[in-house]
């Protein structure tokens, strides 16, 4: 009998239990830690912070959910791996031996890069985030007041960020919902982001990326700063220095604002980051085309504690995005590659590494294809319009639909290619 561990309860960790228990017979054991005892749905908190949506529209209590399908959970931090002695140390000094390891903990925020960045208690206190439902929920309760007495907003990416997508879906969900207020004239928008153009993505762009999100931009009445190397934050203002082409200066930006969201840069967190050999510097583990560590031959990860390199070396430093459905890939290869070890078979499956997003922009939405993620592409297609913005809430519904009912299905193999038609995209 094995011993299966999951780190994290998010999207890479729920989908790797329920397919890990559908996959192993009953003789192996699986058991989800979590450093929360909840489900959230990222994707859907730009929309808590606006007051589109709920905490309990997009937040699932996980220990029901996963004991109802054989899933022990235990909800504690882990605060130490032994990767030799196969144990985990949890928050309390409990201690749970394993035999695989799969590692899905999400990301550390590194707010402490960029001084009096992020929401207060867990940064400077003088910028916000929607990475968390916590920190869209403190968002919005600074946004009630803001609507009361407008003023101008900066939204974007700090050096360092991979993840650019929300940011620009906050800046167009936030521009709607004022629009709907008739209290858009009263909000200057400037969008600050690292990216080194706009629509750059942490991709190198994505087909007509740059000019199509340079026009909205412009539609949409929003200044932008690129290059942009976000030194502090201070009350009301935000410090950057734009950087050309070469790394050199080009100008130093004072950024009023009254209500700001900025995107961290993202580590690993400090037990995963901790453990020899494991992973690079930034924390990200390092792992072979199987999803194993190149360090431990029973720990695997999966989702955006994965270390991939950058698309390409930019001015101010940029990462690649992991998303949903290259995190689903990696899930299934892990599932497959442990059922294969634990019948005596080598692991041979490897993660489909494409980018494909929908992204809601209030009215609108943008929806994108990077097939594979590296250039040269298969497929490099973007293209806008309301079917996208319907097609994410209506994927938001699914997701949480599987969530719920521990569905092993790839949601993203069976819905969003689908929907996209990406089997006629690419010319098959």
């Amino acid at each position: 009998m094995a011993h299966i561990v999951i780190m994290g309860a998010g999207i890479g960790g729920m989908p790797a239990a329920y397919e890990m228990r559908a996959a192993l017979d009953k003789t192996h054991r699986v058991t989800v830690v979590s450093a929360v005892d909840y489900f959230q749905f990222v994707p859907s908190n730009p929309w808590v912070a606006v007051g589109w949506r709920k905490r309990d529209e997009v937040v699932l209590q996980v220990a029901p959910l996963l004991q109802r399908k054989g899933i022990e959970f235990i909800a504690r931090p882990v605060s130490a791996i032994d990767a030799d002695a196969r144990r985990l140390t949890l928050e309390g000094g409990q201690t749970l031996d394993y035999d695989y390891l799969v590692i899905t903990t999400g990301p550390k925020l590194s707010f402490d890069e960029v001084p009096g960045a992020g929401p207060a208690g867990v940064g400077g206190g003088h910028t916000h985030s929607v990475c968390t439902v916590g920190h869209a929920e403190a968002f919005f309760q600074d946004y009630e007041k803001f609507l009361r007495d407008p003023g101008p907003v900066v939204i974007g990416a700090m050096p360092g960020a991979s993840c650019f997508g929300p940011a620009y879906e906050f800046a167009f969900i936030l521009d709607a919902d004022l629009r709907k207020r008739k209290l858009r004239h009263k909000v200057p928008i400037t969008f600050v982001t690292s990216e080194p153009y706009i629509g750059h993505l942490g991709l190198g762009g994505v087909g007509d990326s740059k000019s199509m999100l340079e026009s909205e931009l412009r539609g949409h009445d929003m200044k932008w700063v690129v290059n942009a190397k976000t030194t502090r934050v201070e009350a009301g203002k935000l410090f950057a220095t734009e950087l050309d082409a070469q790394g050199n200066t080009v100008k130093e930006h004072e950024v009023p604002f009254k209500l700001a969201m900025m995107l961290p840069a993202f580590k690993g967190i400090d037990a995963v980051a901790a453990v020899p050999r494991l992973c690079n510097p930034r924390g990200f583990v390092l792992i072979d085309e199987f999803q194993r560590s190149k360090a431990y031959k029973n720990i695997f990860s999966a989702g955006v504690c994965v270390a991939i390199p950058p698309v390409e070396a930019t001015p101010v430093p940029t990462g690649a995005p992991k998303t949903g459905y290259m995190i689903e890939t990696m899930v299934t290869a892990i599932v497959h590659n442990i059922a294969d070890e634990l019948a005596g078979k080598p692991a041979t499956t490897q993660a489909t590494w494409n980018a494909i997003c929908l992204a809601d922009m209030g009215d609108t939405g943008a929806a994108f294809v990077a097939l594979p993620q590296i250039p040269p592409r298969n497929v490099n297609w973007f293209k806008k319009g309301k079917w996208v913005h319907l097609a994410k809430i209506a994927f938001e519904k699914y997701f949480m639909s599987k969530m719920k009912s521990g569905n092993s299905e790839p949601v993203y193999e069976k819905y969003v290619l689908k929907a996209l038609g990406i089997v006629r995209l690419s010319g098959k």
